[in-house]
């Protein structure tokens, strides 16, 4: 598969046509679910040029769903159940674009989790950025917001004036991620992370099999992400595509995002036949795994395997001496969604896990 060059990535296009972009996208309908009831949304099933692997035979796809209100704001986000089960991660050796990190295929068991329907938004981020949109109300009793690590100011815009309001967060180190993840973990009182890679593949997919979730033909992507061939280059506001049959939109381009996981080209071919919840646990900063593909890429790079692997040059035009652990000056292509797994590890367990993935 021929990848654009990680270490460069197009420039963004002018104020004003971005500017112009934005007026046109407020005057298009959006798409979103239809609610059948209190908790759960209805999906009708989408079209396939390939057989689905276990959502085929129904005609309507049920997704029970969460809303979460940040306590002391009215900013909410909204999470799909995704029921635990076993596929085949990576990608077969004939598929169209695929790269040697992609496999060898392994059939991987995940646990069940809860997963956002859409990437963390400027909206929710900007309650962890900015100290005096956020408060000590919480759900738990001992959360102050004086105590809580929040982001630097960006040597820049991390958008680079792509959008805010409604629009995912992006720009963020998957440090910066993490840190948003734990502050949201203890305001709430429920433990939420970064998805692991097979984590985030599993969702991807929804139950296919195929490389899109929606078939082979990356002719139906236009129905599905925001990528380099109809996208002008850049991202664009949440859920004006189609959601996969899980309820997960934009799990096909608009912003890649981060994973839990180092990135090893190797680590298929370390896994068992059979893999229960693997995770490349991180050794060094860099590199990391990175999902999705992006608005400034090919279809090849939105495929459900394809996998991208940071890079140091992705703050290159940062000239703070350390480089900020918080924000990349050169990857408005990248954001997150968080998971919150229905079977939480005890206190304990998820202290030293935020101990390690962020080295403290």
């Amino acid at each position: 598969m021929v990848r654009r060059d990680p270490t460069f990535r197009k420039p963004v296009k002018s104020t004003l046509t971005i500017i112009a972009l934005l007026v046109l996208l407020a005057s298009c309908s959006r798409t979103r679910p239809t609610v059948s009831e209190p908790g759960q949304i209805v999906l009708e099933k989408p079209a396939l040029d390939e057989p689905r692997a276990s959502v085929d035979s129904n005609p309507l796809v049920l997704v029970e769903t969460d809303t979460v209100t940040i306590p002391g704001t009215e900013v909410s986000f909204t999470m799909a159940l995704i029921p635990g089960g076993t596929f085949t991660m990576g990608s077969p050796d004939d598929e169209a674009g695929r790269d040697a990190d992609e496999g060898p295929q392994r059939a991987v068991t995940v646990e069940p989790f809860w997963m956002g329907i859409y990437e963390v938004t400027y909206d929710e981020f900007a309650i962890f950025r900015y100290r005096d949109r956020d408060s000590d109300t919480a759900t738990g009793p001992s959360f102050s917001a004086d105590a809580v690590a929040r982001p630097s100011p960006p040597y820049e815009d991390p958008a680079h004036g792509m959008g805010n309001q409604g629009f995912t967060a992006a720009g963020m180190t998957q440090w910066g991620a993490l840190h948003y993840a734990r502050w949201l973990s203890e305001k709430t009182g429920d433990f939420y992370r970064l998805p692991t890679e097979a984590e985030w593949e599993y969702a991807c997919r929804a139950g296919s099999t195929t490389a899109y979730s929606f078939g082979d033909d990356p002719a139906g992507l236009d129905d599905y992400a925001w990528h380099y061939g109809n996208s002008d280059e850049v991202y664009h506001e949440i859920g004006q595509k189609e959601p996969n049959a899980w309820g997960l939109y934009d799990m096909h381009g608009n912003v890649s995002e981060w994973t839990l996981d180092q990135y090893d080209a190797a680590f298929y071919a370390s896994l068992p036949e059979a893999a229960a919840s693997p995770w490349a646990q991180p050794t060094r900063l860099h590199p990391r795994t990175v999902r999705g593909g992006a608005y400034d890429d090919d279809p090849e790079a939105l495929r459900c395997a394809a996998r991208l692997e940071s890079n140091l040059n992705w703050k290159r035009r940062d000239p703070q001496i350390p480089k900020s652990y918080w924000w990349n000056t050169d990857s408005p292509f990248v954001g997150f969604r968080l998971i919150r797994p229905v079977n939480p590890p005890p206190p304990e367990d998820i202290e030293a896990f935020w101990a390690m993935v962020l080295g403290e």
